[in-house]
Formats: structure tokens, C-alpha cells, sequence
């Protein structure tokens, strides 16, 4: 599974594809190794998790986005994202997280996207605010925030 953007593509997190990343070309982290681990439990949970994002050009990965699950029984779904430090202030984070939003909006039991970031991350809240997020509160230094469906 493979969405495309003008400078990047998203490939969906499966074991085959991981097999073929070395610990040279990206870092591969718990959450990573845990959305592997669910997949193999339940194949539905495909798109639901990690996607690798690569640039294009390059042909490198540079980084990570995906959601923490399904959609919830009031059609919510918790999206998370992070870039290499070299491909930051670029706009690859709002590329990538805005071409997911839209592929979870295509399904009908998406109507909501939530996030939260620390509140010092000035370059997520950036991402967040450009692609129309709303902030909706605070948990000590955590701001949560939400698309809704139009």
C-alpha cells in the first residue's frame, strides 16, 4: 500500500517491506517493531499504523508517520508523525501528514483526526495549524488537537 505526493511516497509498514530497510538506512524504533508485531495478529490493522515516509528524489526513508489504531467506535483515530533532523523545516512533515489525513477521510469510518504535541515543539504545531488542526486543550505540557471531517 502506497500513497504518493508531489516529493514523497508512504509506504504502508508491513514485514516484508521492513525486512529490506538496514539499521544504516533508518532507525527502526519500538513503535515500529510493535505495529509489526499486530499485524501479524490481525492484517486489518493495515494503514492503520506505521508508514514510512521516502523521498522521492532521494529514494531514502525520512521518517515515519501513522495512526495509533483503527478507527475508535466514534470514528476517531489518533495520528503521529516524525521526520530525520537533515529533512526537517522542509515541509515534509505537512506533505505527508495532510496525504494521510486525506487517505483516512476516504474511509466513511473516519470523521475525526486527533494529535498532541509537547508545547515547546513549536515545528509541529506549525504542521498542525497549517493543515487546518484546531487546538482542543492541554494535558500538563501536552497539546491535543483535531481535524474534523468536512
Amino acid at each position: 500500500m502506497i500513497i504518493e505526493t508531489n516529493r514523497l511516497k508512504l509506504i504502508a509498514c508491513t514485514p516484508e517491506f521492513l525486512s529490506t530497510i538496514s539499521p544504516e538506512d533508518y532507525e527502526i524504533r519500538d513503535h515500529v517493531k510493535g505495529h509489526v508485531a499486530e499485524l501479524q495478529n490481525d492484517e486489518s490493522q493495515l494503514g492503520w499504523g506505521v508508514w514510512f515516509v521516502v523521498d522521492k528524489e532521494t529514494d531514502t526513508i525520512i521518517g515515519d508517520i501513522g495512526f495509533k489504531g483503527k478507527p475508535s467506535e466514534d470514528h476517531t483515530t489518533e495520528i503521529g508523525y516524525g521526520i530525520v533532523p537533515s529533512a526537517q523545516n522542509k515541509g515534509y512533515a505537512t506533505e505527508a501528514v495532510g496525504a494521510l489525513i486525506e487517505w483516512a477521510f476516504a474511509f466513511g469510518e473516519v470523521k475525526i483526526v486527533i494529535a498532541e504535541c509537547v508545547e515547546e515543539n513549536s515545528a509541529s504545531i506549525k504542521v498542525l495549524e497549517k493543515l487546518g488542526f484546531r487546538q482542543i486543550g492541554r494535558v500538563d505540557n501536552m497539546l491535543k488537537w483535531e481535524m474534523k471531517k468536512n
